[in-house]
């Protein structure tokens, strides 16, 4: 059966596809070939320029033809490589020797040899990962996420005059804003989000156990911790790890992974309540004519778009929990745990930005019922009680708190009526009564920093 949307097993390279096939350029094996090829190309050409005198006859015209060929490669290169460790069964010895297929076929045989020289494995994967990785974020993941917070503090300032019951425990507590309950979530994000931006993109660089034993044993004089330093900070942009074993010790990427959990994590709360907005009816859905809720019930207008986004953030969690947890962990100098986990890198970010989407979906499809929101502050007077009892303290009257908790807990229905009249036998100056009787579950509201 050949593959396509249809046969897929993940629903990332199936159902979703259309969604997720722009991480085709970060997280599938053919991404991995070319970041991997990169990093090796860059690594020769870093080599060119110190005085190790075989590479000193190196063409330095065809440094161009390298860079471009690295630039341009292609699926038929990627399968080349495949071809290549169906007979090596070692992924990367494969790169290697696609490389110096390269290299002879364009007269620079005696130069390939320097292609991975010294190098294990690990110096190419370790560095090749958290490239793809950066990337992926940058174009990907940071933009989608960036729009989610602007659409939501769009919203909380179209939203920020809108009074609204507030439930504690799911019962009726202070009002608050609208807008303001959104802006909550805008600003937890944005926290989360720098910190997963300050998190340096950290790369292994060092050789079979992590010392350049091979480097010095060939070339003594060079002083290879600076090279590795160069190579890896200046010409990769990323961050050598100085001292590992075999591979990278992956405490920044679990960090950033993390990171990543935690930004799912709030907004799984934000899809959770605003599911329940809706199912209280504060919020109505825009119908669109061909879509069907339910095959039974022809009335049904589903928040499917939230319980979309609110389980595939679910699914990426558990997988970022996984990787974050299990690839800091290795046997002694390196176990091969790792290699078969990171091969999975991109699935929880597929899940991500395929809830991103559906979320942003959900966003614009909802429509505040005011009338909604209103008649339920109108139902609970009794959530000024709080506003009234303090001002009772500043003017000292006695047991306040002890009086609205007999009048709020009487089970009796408690309106706009009986608050006043509960006002009207207190023992206080008329001036606070007029005070307290301007209290309403309308502008008992509180004040908010602005919204910007």
């Amino acid at each position: 059966m050949n593959l396509d949307p249809l046969t897929a097993i993940s629903p990332i390279d199936g159902r979703y596809r259309k969604k997720t096939e722009s991480l085709s350029e970060f997280f599938s094996e053919y991404a991995l070939f070319k970041y991997r090829v990169l990093v090796e190309v860059k690594y020769f050409m870093a080599l060119k320029k110190l005085p190790l005198k075989p590479l000193n006859d190196f063409p330095e015209k065809k440094l161009s033809w390298l860079e471009k060929m690295a630039a341009d490669f292609s699926t038929d290169d990627a399968r080349r490589i495949k071809e290549l460790e169906k007979v090596t069964n070692h992924d990367v010895k494969a790169v290697e020797y696609f490389l110096k297929e390269k290299f002879r076929s364009n007269g620079l045989g005696t130069f390939s040899e320097f292609i991975h020289f010294g190098l294990t494995s690990q110096d190419i994967n370790n560095t090749a990962i958290p490239l793809l990785f950066k990337n992926a974020l940058h174009e990907t993941y940071f933009p989608a996420s960036k729009k989610i917070i602007s659409r939501l503090k769009v919203l909380a300032e179209e939203w920020r005059d809108i009074a609204l019951l507030a439930r504690t425990h799911g019962q009726p507590a202070s009002p608050t804003r609208l807008g303001k309950e959104i802006m909550v979530f805008a600003e937890r994000l944005e926290t989360q989000l720098a910190q997963l931006e300050n998190i340096p993109h950290s790369a292994k660089f060092g050789g079979a156990t992590g010392n350049f034993n091979a480097h010095y044993a060939a070339f003594p004089d060079i002083d290879w911790l600076k090279f590795a330093d160069r190579f890896v900070n200046q010409t990769l942009g990323l961050q050598r790890s100085r001292f590992t074993t075999q591979i990278e010790h992956y405490d920044n990427l679990a960090a950033q992974l993390d990171a990543m959990k935690r930004i799912n994590t709030i907004l799984i709360d934000f899809c959770r309540d605003m599911w329940t907005y809706i199912s209280l009816d504060y919020f109505k859905q825009k119908v669109v004519k061909s879509e069907v809720g339910s095959s039974a019930m022809p009335h049904k207008v589903n928040p499917i778009d939230f319980e979309n986004a609110e389980g595939n953030l679910g699914i990426a969690n558990a997988n970022f929990m996984h990787l974050s947890a299990k690839l800091p962990v290795s046997r002694l100098q390196r176990d091969l745990t790792d290699s078969t986990v990171l091969r999975t890198l991109g699935v929880p970010f597929a899940h991500t930005l395929v809830a991103f989407h559906s979320l942003l979906k959900g966003l614009d499809k909802v429509l505040v019922n005011v009338p909604a929101i209103r008649g339920d502050l109108e139902k609970n007077w009794l959530v000024v009680a709080e506003g009234i009892q303090t001002i009772l303290r500043r003017e000292g009257y006695p047991q306040p708190y002890e009086l609205l908790k007999d009048l709020t807990r009487a089970n009796a229905s408690i309106d706009r009526k009986a608050i006043h009249a509960f006002i009207d036998r207190l023992k206080v100056p008329d001036r606070v009564k007029k005070e307290l009787k301007q209290l309403t579950p309308f502008n008992y509201v509180g004040k908010n920093p602005k919204m910007n």
